[in-house]
């Protein structure tokens, strides 16, 4: 695999992060790659609005047991490219490029572990590869359509209004600047971790993937969006490969969805935490378990 070097960081954040760094074109675009160890592959998607950052603490956790993460930034978000155009942000645009990633580095067995839009985009990912084997932890995601009377956040809603949301996304720091309020412990994004989760999104241009997923979030079923999930919800419910569910309860957008996760995937152990959205923060060695107890089974 071809592989080019990655962003310089500051030293405080780099300190934060140490592992391999590098980029991987995906179809014409930069995508910001970190990895560790050695033994089977891991594929760790993260979502909105955050990076691989997120997932430090359960590398660290995982340090020096068989398996080798690969934790890669969403394309428009972290360090990866930023595509100009708002209508880049598609599922199966997220899909090919992660899926783009996996074949350069020649794996066809992989544990996929994913949360918020990294649920959808992860098994979209999969789905296009067609793998040998595969395994899955899932965390706080959603993974099908909505149901016909949905009725969007306020979060969601907010991210439709025209112009004040523009604003808020592209020059306010939104919603990096409020990820705390969305935790089971409020104190677990501060100081440089928060200040972790900003670097990447500084500029105007770090907004834009951030204003198009919030509102690649269906609020009718006649969004774009319903035909790809209702294939990645097809795919999942045929998966009978090891799983296994972590779930943030304090979530205040997606605490309830477990249960239905849960219907989705039978053969999975679920874990209920008191963490919140951004469970990596909170509860990173209980992801690091399952991720062991679903490679045991692979």
């Amino acid at each position: 695999m071809e592989t080019r070097p990655a962003p310089p960081l500051p030293s405080w954040l780099s300190a934060m992060l140490p592992f391999r760094r590098y980029t991987v074109d995906v179809g014409g675009l930069d995508m910001h790659v970190m990895e560790c160890g050695q033994g089977t592959p891991v594929l760790m998607v993260h979502g909105n609005p955050t990076w691989g950052f997120l997932y430090r603490k359960v590398a660290t956790a995982l340090d020096g047991r068989p398996v080798r993460l690969i934790i890669p930034d969403l394309i428009g978000l972290g360090l990866s490219s930023k595509p100009r155009s708002s209508t880049a942000h598609t599922i199966e645009n997220h899909g090919s490029w992660l899926a783009s990633l996996v074949r350069q580095l020649g794996f066809r067995e992989l544990i996929l572990v994913c949360q918020d839009w990294g649920g959808p985009f992860g098994f979209e990912a999969v789905r296009q590869l067609g793998l040998d084997r595969l395994g899955a932890v899932v965390m706080n995601t959603v993974l099908s359509p909505p149901k016909p009377d949905l009725r969007p956040t306020a979060f969601h809603a907010f991210a439709r209004l025209p112009l004040v949301s523009d604003v808020a996304f592209r020059l306010l720091g939104f919603p990096q600047n409020a990820m705390f309020v969305a935790q089971g412990d409020k104190l677990s994004i501060r100081g440089k971790v928060r200040r972790g989760y900003m670097y990447p999104l500084r500029s105007p241009a770090g907004g834009k993937a951030t204003l198009a997923l919030a509102r690649l979030v269906p609020d009718s079923m006649s969004h774009p969006a319903i035909e790809p999930l209702g294939r990645i919800q097809r795919f999942v419910e045929d998966f009978d490969g090891p799983a296994a569910i972590v779930w943030g309860d304090k979530d205040p957008v997606l605490g309830s969805v477990r249960n239905w996760i849960a219907k989705l995937l039978p053969q999975a152990e679920v874990t209920r935490t008191n963490a919140g959205h951004f469970l990596q923060e909170e509860v990173p060695d209980v992801i690091a378990a399952a991720i062991l107890k679903v490679r045991d089974r692979l």
